[in-house]
This record gives C-alpha cells, structure tokens and sequence, in this order.
C-alpha cells in the first residue's frame, strides 16, 4: 500500500486557511492532523477538535519527548503537530493535512521531502486586515502584531510548492483538492511501477 500525502497548508493569520481546511475535510475523504497549542481558546472552539490546549510546561514536556512533528512560538504563544497521529494515518496510506505556520512547515518539510506545501493569500493586504478585525476578538495591539507577522512569513512564500488565493472560498477549497489529488495519483503511479520494474529485475536474476 502506498503512503498518504502529507499536505501542509499555511498563510497569514486572517488568510482563511483554517476555513479552507476545514471545508476540504468536509467535502472529502482526507485526515486533519489536530494540532497543540498553549493560547486559550476562542468562543466555539473544543478540546481535541479545534485544538489539544495545553499549558506551556506540558507543551515543552512533549517536545523534550520528541512528541512533536513540528513546533513553533507565535504570537506569544506555543502550536505543534502531535508525531503519532500522522504517522499512523500515512502509513495506513491516508492522506493528512496539516495547518501549521511556515516555521513549522520548514521543519516538516525536512523529516517528510514529499509533503506538498501550499500556502494560502488574501486577495489584498486591506482584505486581510479587514478580516482580522472583523473578528472581533482581539485587540488593535495583537492586530498590528498580526499584521507584523504577516509581513515577516512573506519570505518564506518562495519555498512553498503552491499558492492559493483564497478570494472565493468555493474555488479555493477546490484549488488545494486538486492539488492533494495530482500528489495522490502521481505517488500511486510511481508505487505500481516501482513494484512492476522491481518484480521485472527479480525474475532476470540467475
């Protein structure tokens, strides 16, 4: 059985790409890696599903225990994928799709060379700091920083292998469908051929 995809999605805080992941594990069959984080939780978000919460002493328990694919410090705050989940969808050729910062992403894109990474835009620098107050849950100081943030993630754009424009939310989930599949379909074409070249070669051998 071939291995699944690891997608990484990234972008701006205010971007959409949270609603983009979601949407694309509503619409089709793909594993959401549930991340860890030391920020409190928003209005609406749950335990285990949005986010696993944890204080910053047991966040840096699990990265002294290796517990962690990735980590990074945002905003004041801690996030990380959690190893064990995404190593057991993979190997049980599932494909999953993480949401994590571009620090991060680097640091995937170290321990998995195949994982396609795409990164997601507003579709103008106003756009985004209209959705981010648009939120209304956060202060014009953590916006400025959001937006400072935002600024600083830019150089790492260039080292992503896509990038949605999330104007239309419609054509942005179907964008990165589109882009997990292709991975898919040319993974499992290199599989069947590796197994038939490799099956060839036993046979010729004396």
């Amino acid at each position: 059985m071939a291995k699944g995809v690891l997608c990484v999605l990234s972008g701006f805080s205010g971007s959409g790409k949270g609603t983009i992941m979601k949407e694309v594990v509503n619409r089709y069959d793909y594993a959401l890696s549930v991340s860890a984080t030391t920020r409190k939780p928003r209005e609406g978000e749950q335990e285990g599903v949005s986010y696993f919460f944890l204080t910053t002493d047991e966040f840096k328990s699990m990265i002294a225990e290796n517990g962690f694919i990735e980590w990074a410090q945002y905003v004041g705050n801690y996030y990380g994928t959690p190893r064990a989940y995404v190593e057991e969808k993979l190997s049980a050729g599932k494909d999953v799709i993480l949401e994590i910062e571009p620090q991060g992403a680097m640091q995937v894109k170290e321990q998995y060379p195949d994982a396609v990474l795409i990164f997601v835009l507003p579709p103008s620098g106003e756009e985004l700091y209209r959705r981010l107050t648009g939120r209304g849950t956060e202060t014009e100081e953590v916006i400025r920083s959001r937006m400072k943030r935002a600024s600083e993630e830019a150089a790492y754009i260039d080292q992503y292998d896509y990038v949605v424009i999330n104007d239309d939310l419609g054509e942005s989930v179907e964008a990165v469908h589109a882009i997990i599949r292709s991975a898919r379909e040319r993974r499992s074409a290199h599989a069947e051929a590796t197994e038939r070249i490799c099956s060839e070669i036993k046979i010729m051998v004396p």
